[in-house]
């Protein structure tokens, strides 16, 4: 069974998780620690929990989530998986961060490419892949079937969705992923975003303000998939 631990860094509340099972090896999501201090309490909580990283895993390419990968991947050592859709973004991640007034630290990491059904394992734990294009042309969720979690990036948030008006976004293409890839998962799935709290696929399902029309009356004129009481 997996654990995780959840940090929040840099200006934008980036969530980077930790993730680990019983065997001690662990994966890395979304590195976002831009500061000393940030990566010193992402470090010294793997260091104090024993664990082994083995992978860090990018939802996609945007500077908020990246700005700690060029050190976190030199520290372990250990390969970065991400769309490859997402490498254009990588590109122009400085550019964004001057227009926030800073400077973006040089990403000199090689990526890992990964695709819509890879299965990406560490320890006894599987995640896999779901391609969800529209916040990025990469972004991925990363699902675990058997402790029913989903990780889903900048796709879907508790009661809104990823913003589509940066370079490669598109509203029509985020609206079909969620549907499409992510509402058809089972509601008592958690979902932990990239930013903000918890949910839950039943809880976005039925609250989310952008989903509403997919909240149909039990006895409505057809039935979606992923529509079941949960």
């Amino acid at each position: 069974m997996i654990q995780i631990k959840n940090f929040y860094f840099n200006d934008f509340r980036e969530c980077c998780s930790v993730i680990w099972d019983e065997s001690g090896e662990c994966v890395i999501v979304d590195p976002g620690c831009g500061t000393d201090s940030e990566k010193e309490r992402l470090y010294g909580f793997i260091g104090e929990k024993g664990l082994n990283p083995v992978k860090i895993l990018l939802t996609h390419g945007h500077f908020d989530h990246v700005l700690g990968l060029t050190d976190c991947s030199k520290k372990y050592g250990v390969p970065v998986y991400m769309h490859p859709a997402d490498k254009e973004i990588l590109k122009i991640d400085d550019f964004f961060t001057r227009t926030y007034g800073f400077r973006m630290p040089v990403i000199d990491v090689d990526t890992t490419d990964i695709a819509d059904g890879d299965i990406i394992r560490f320890g006894n734990t599987e995640f896999e892949v779901i391609h969800t294009p529209g916040h990025t042309p990469g972004c991925v969720c990363y699902y675990d079937e058997k402790d029913r979690i989903l990780l889903s990036g900048d796709t879907l948030f508790a009661g809104s969705i990823g913003r589509t008006d940066h370079p490669g976004g598109d509203y029509d293409r985020l609206m079909e992923s969620i549907f499409s890839r992510l509402m058809c998962l089972d509601g008592d799935i958690a979902v932990i975003p990239g930013h903000g709290p918890k949910t839950s696929i039943a809880d976005e399902r039925t609250k989310n303000p952008f989903l509403q029309p997919f909240n149909l009356p039990e006895e409505g004129p057809e039935e979606l998939p992923g529509n079941e009481q949960n």
